[in-house]
């Protein structure tokens, strides 16, 4: 999913909480051509949108800074909301180097019939994402695990993921995802 986003440089002075009564959303972007942080500023309605359609440490987003004439890809890091009010209150970017690996997670997408639910059994997913390495135009929306083979008493873990090329995933491999249980018997 193509991901756009357009941000305007915090005026310097400017208080987090001031832009938040005014209806922005105060941002910082690092890891930008090796200069140091930038303060940034978007819209409320920007933010909630971008929120939507992007998922923290997953989804790589083109984001534009026309006052300094930047563009380039960058993954959200950190999502800051109020604790109880659940206002949203600032949004970290990172801009990965195109040719270094990056760490992170990816949701798990279950696919296919299992043998032991078709029997009855009963389905528990433990895990429903996995941290991996990959180069940031590499990173997966999901894996696939395909649980056609799983019967009763038997469990899908890390190690039985097929992965795309240039995937690694971080966890250990003996991890369990999900298993097959037997129904409990009534009576």
């Amino acid at each position: 999913m193509e991901v756009t986003l357009e941000c305007k440089t915090r005026p310097e002075g400017s208080k987090p909480r001031a832009l938040r009564r005014e209806g922005f959303i105060p941002a910082n972007l690092y890891g930008h051509s090796g200069a140091e942080a930038l303060s940034l500023v978007l819209t409320h309605k920007e933010a909630i949108t971008l929120l939507k359609n992007a998922s923290v440490n997953n989804t790589l987003v083109d984001l534009a800074i026309p006052e300094l004439d930047w563009n380039g890809k960058v993954l959200i890091r950190e999502v800051q909301t109020h604790p109880w009010k659940r206002n949203l209150h600032h949004i970290s970017f990172f801009c990965p180097s195109g040719d270094n690996d990056v760490e992170v997670v990816v949701p798990l997408k279950i696919v296919g019939n299992s043998i032991g639910i078709s029997q009855g059994g009963i389905m528990e997913q433990m895990v429903t994402q996995v941290k991996v390495r990959c180069l940031p135009t590499n990173i997966p929306e999901y894996l696939e695990m395909d649980i056609s083979g799983v019967d009763i008493g038997k469990t899908f873990s890390v190690a039985n993921l097929v992965l795309p090329e240039g995937i690694k995933v971080l966890d250990d491999p003996n991890k369990n995802i999900m298993g097959i249980v037997a129904p409990r018997k009534k009576g």
